[in-house]
């Protein structure tokens, strides 16, 4: 039987739902020839600002960019340290590189894949340089920003919040991410729950002369024109983005609750095969699949990612067999960054959760406009192929 490919994310089926809103904004960004800053920036910064419950928004030309600029407003610089995870996309770690400085690595908890206060205290012992701690809100879940708030003020650094794939997600106390660090960082890359129309970044905070200085910075350090006091970037959020990113924020609460309704299929029918969540192990399971653990309220996990388990053992075999099943996937992060060439001259790190789930670790389509029937045939195939595959120990 010939089946329709089932992609990864489908930015089209979204993209049709909104078309009439989003074109007649594009024209007018295009009628007014306002390309740089404007009416549409403005908009979009406060729009996002009251969206996470922050004081202040700050546009620039990407996430990676959003980490870089809150990194040097903290003054991070040649010879500091940063507590970051491993197990995150390489722009956490790169940023740091980026201004002299170290990442530090800390290992994550493998029940949420998020680095936890513990882990971060623990490598802070070893600093003697700590400028900043930098947590990853990962796969569209929050860390536990309560214990790393406590962990920050301890030890005396900021805290900014790597949110790139967690916008409206919320922690144990119900507060948005990006909403309680010293800094929050968003991305609007395309397959982000929300995306723009290319790279896009924001930079949250509650700190007025934190935003100030980040505005500075992201225009060449420039204020007033033509006048630096310090040298700054190249990182405006253009106004065509900003429009678009605006017209789509209304939509984000349904399109991420539509996720979490995919995600709850999921779960119901992997766990009724004998699969378990990540508050178990694999081998505790009658069919070896884990899914994300759900957390409880307050807390909010959107789901830009919903990433499964399964032995390391199988996990390319799979990935072969929903090729030729023509089913979307990918592998959230097949190489952690302690491990990458660029960072072989920093010290060894012992990593075991993060190994294991770099080895363990599959995504599947989650996106919102994912129809019953294709999340059927997903999690049929998988449910299959590993009872199969399993069960004569391949």
């Amino acid at each position: 039987m010939t089946h329709d490919p089932i992609p990864l994310l489908d930015l089209k089926a979204q993209y049709a739902s909104i078309r009439d809103e989003i074109e007649p904004l594009m024209r007018d960004v295009a009628d007014t020839q306002w390309f740089i800053g404007g009416p549409h920036l403005d908009a979009f910064e406060t729009s996002l600002a009251e969206y996470c419950g922050a004081k202040h928004a700050v546009g620039c030309a990407s996430g990676s960019d959003a980490l870089l600029l809150s990194l040097m407003a903290m003054g991070v610089g040649a010879g500091d340290e940063v507590i970051c995870p491993s197990y995150t996309f390489f722009a956490t770690a790169g940023s740091i590189w980026r201004l002299g400085a170290r990442p530090v690595w800390v290992d994550i908890d493998p029940v949420t894949y998020n680095c936890t206060p513990e882990s971060v205290r623990a490598a802070a012992v070893t600093c003697t340089s700590l400028k900043a701690i930098m947590p990853v809100h990962l796969f569209g879940q929050t860390v536990d920003m309560c214990g790393m708030i406590a962990v920050a003020e301890d030890l005396g650094v900021p805290l900014i919040e790597d949110a790139a794939q967690a916008i409206g997600s919320r922690d144990t106390s119900g507060a948005a991410a990006g909403s309680r660090g010293t800094t929050g960082c968003f991305s609007f890359f395309p397959s982000k729950n929300l995306g723009g129309f290319g790279d896009g970044g924001m930079i949250t905070t509650n700190d007025r002369d934190i935003a100030d200085h980040l505005r500075r910075l992201r225009n060449h350090g420039m204020d007033p024109k033509y006048y630096h006091c310090e040298v700054g970037l190249n990182s405006r959020l253009d106004a065509m983005q900003a429009a678009v990113l605006n017209a789509k924020l209304p939509h984000l609460d349904a399109w991420s609750d539509a996720r979490v309704t995919n995600a709850s299929h999921y779960d119901q029918m992997f766990h009724e095969a004998g699969g378990g969540d990540t508050t178990a192990s694999l081998d505790e399971c009658r069919l070896p699949i884990l899914t994300p653990a759900r957390p409880k309220a307050p807390s909010r996990h959107i789901y830009n990612q919903y990433v499964l388990r399964l032995p390391a053992a199988l996990r390319d075999d799979l990935r072969a067999h929903l090729v030729d099943q023509k089913i979307g996937h990918d592998v959230y992060y097949p190489v952690p960054l302690h491990v990458q060439e660029c960072f072989r001259d920093l010290p060894a790190s012992e990593l075991p959760w993060t190994e294991q789930a770099a080895a363990e670790s599959i995504a599947i389509p989650i996106y919102s406009e994912l129809t019953e029937s294709q999340r059927t045939r997903v999690a049929e195939t998988i449910i299959t192929f590993v009872r199969t595959h399993a069960a004569v120990g391949v």
